[in-house]
């Protein structure tokens, strides 16, 4: 693993480059991602603040919500800006419990895509992410995704979908799905504190492949750490600042997706771009992560 002080700067997202800091919208719906927002303007302002801050890059879901982030990213920020990207995801869904269920079959990912299309207002999808659901959990979990992927490929063929990506996947995952489409993003979890994907971001970075980490500062579970409280301490910006610097010198093609659903949150994030960890910060922070 290597760790340079390097400019933020950009990188390839399929044809387009953007900015490696984007948004996350997956906390502008309700409580545990289902529902409403508690504050609808102030959802609808997050997203317009981010865009006016020079974010050129929107994660998101049809399955948040359901369909409630879309349809605020649509209210926000339509009709978009030439330059913004939003790259979405398939492959799951929300019953009337909240719970989360894979959403496989050919008629489920087409459905999920018109639904993305109907609620972003658009004719055709800059990225769609294929989310595997794993074993348990976050993680990843060997398993065949030449079926659904190929479906996808057919929507793009078709120029619904402009380019593709995976989530929640493993290297032989990926080597299998570029068997069948260019793949142009991997996004999984990873963190100062959750490092299994290291070798895996090092090996996409060679092949020109953008690594987007879900749960950058942590998830549910913000990252907690008295060498992250140090170091932020030292260079006085808060711990989650530290975190986000941190992952965009780890590599050059990682893109981060922070999420929030607070205005002046969303001003730190944005800072975090311009923060330069030196190099015995970086040595105390290589004591938090796990790379089991």
């Amino acid at each position: 693993m290597t760790i340079a002080p390097t400019p933020s700067g950009t990188f390839t997202l399929g044809t387009r480059q953007v900015k490696r800091l984007g948004y996350g919208a997956m906390q502008l719906a309700g409580p545990g991602v289902f529902g409403p927002p508690r504050d609808h303007a102030a959802a609808l302002a997050v997203l317009r603040e981010a865009v006016a801050l020079g974010i050129d890059h929107i994660d998101t879901s049809d399955f948040y919500g359901p369909h409630i982030t879309n349809r605020l990213i649509r209210e926000a920020l339509h009709p978009y800006p030439d330059d913004l990207v939003i790259v979405t995801k398939v492959g799951a869904r929300r019953p009337d419990d909240g719970s989360w269920v894979a959403a496989m079959s050919a008629a489920d990912l087409k459905r999920a895509v018109q639904d993305n299309l109907d609620n972003l207002g658009l004719d055709a999808l800059d990225v769609v992410n294929l989310r595997m659901m794993g074993g348990s959990g976050h993680g990843p979990a060997e398993g065949l995704l030449a079926e659904p992927l190929s479906v996808l490929a057919e929507l793009q063929q078709q120029g619904l979908i402009r380019h593709l990506g995976l989530s929640n996947v493993t290297p032989a995952q990926l080597a299998e799905a570029q068997g069948i489409a260019e793949i142009v993003c991997v996004q999984n979890e990873y963190n100062l504190a959750q490092r299994t994907d290291d070798a895996f971001i090092d090996d996409l970075a060679r092949q020109g492949i953008a690594y987007v980490p879900f749960f950058p500062l942590g998830g549910f579970s913000p990252l907690q750490s008295s060498a992250l409280s140090a170091v932020a301490a030292s260079l006085s910006a808060t711990p989650m600042q530290v975190a986000l610097a941190w992952l965009l010198q780890r590599s050059p093609n990682i893109l981060l997706i922070p999420g929030t659903s607070s205005s002046a949150h969303l001003r730190e994030n944005v800072a975090a771009a311009e923060l330069s960890l030196p190099a015995e910060a970086l040595e105390q922070l290589e004591t938090i992560g796990s790379t089991a």
